[in-house]
């Protein structure tokens, strides 16, 4: 089983709610950081969501795993996509958590209306703990995280925000989704599980509906009540039930 992550902390926080859960039901889990996440990095000037899913194809190959399945929330979303569309002989079930890869540009342009910001990495990669709770309003369900004083806002920019900036803004710029109204996406050959939050304000819960029928036969909606951007951190009990029941093919 192989994680994505999205924008933000590690990979190993993000998932942090999944490793145990999954790890003793038959899975070996494996959760990287994307490239310049964590210590990940690269020489290559390509900064597309395509050569991120070339570089985890290239992990998995690497360590000897042939056949997995994966699950991307948000950008790690993006990157799960491709991994199915180009290599489906590998890539077994795809789930897919509030992640908006039937995007268009004018969606783009509504969450910038919806956090007042002018462009996207000042939504996605806060400097300021104005913009990071800018981010929380919109990624989360959890209120009194923004009473929370901005020294430790600010720390946790510092910690989580500051490493590889340039090349996160790059990353942003780079994403081959919603660069114009039409869509650039074709239906995928796998079983895909769709799972989204129900208050999710980066990627509205309207775009899970298109994207179930955008990806054909073989996908399935859950949508979580009463939870945004993150719900595997939010209603992580729920949501694993559900990863695990369509795993599990029950």
């Amino acid at each position: 089983m192989l994680l994505l992550h999205g924008f933000g902390p590690s990979s190993m926080w993000q998932w942090r709610r999944q490793m145990q859960a999954f790890s003793p039901s038959a899975f070996r889990v494996y959760s990287p950081d994307l490239v310049f996440f964590g210590d990940s990095t690269s020489s290559s000037t390509n900064r597309t969501e395509v050569f991120q899913a070339e570089c985890m194809a290239k992990l998995m190959a690497k360590i000897g795993i042939g056949k997995y399945n994966v699950a991307g929330t948000s950008y790690g979303g993006f990157v799960a996509y491709h991994m199915a569309k180009m290599w489906p002989e590998k890539v077994e079930k795809v789930v897919i958590a509030s992640s908006g890869i039937n995007m268009r540009k004018c969606d783009g342009e509504s969450l910038l209306q919806r956090s007042n910001c002018e462009c996207i990495e000042k939504v996605m990669l806060p400097s300021t703990a104005t913009e990071f709770r800018t981010l929380m309003a919109l990624a989360s369900s959890w209120r009194l995280v923004r009473m929370f004083p901005d020294a430790l806002w600010n720390d946790v920019i510092n910690n989580l925000y500051k490493k590889n900036r340039k090349e996160k803004i790059e990353l942003l710029k780079g994403v081959t989704f919603g660069r114009s109204e039409n869509l650039n996406i074709d239906s995928l050959s796998q079983e895909v599980l769709i799972v989204w939050g129900d208050k999710d304000q980066i990627f509205p819960v309207k775009m899970a509906y298109e994207l179930k029928e955008i990806l054909g036969d073989k996908t399935k909606l859950e949508i979580i009540d009463n939870t945004s951007h993150v719900p595997q951190i939010e209603c992580a009990q729920e949501f694993n039930n559900i990863v695990l029941r369509f795993l599990k093919g029950s």
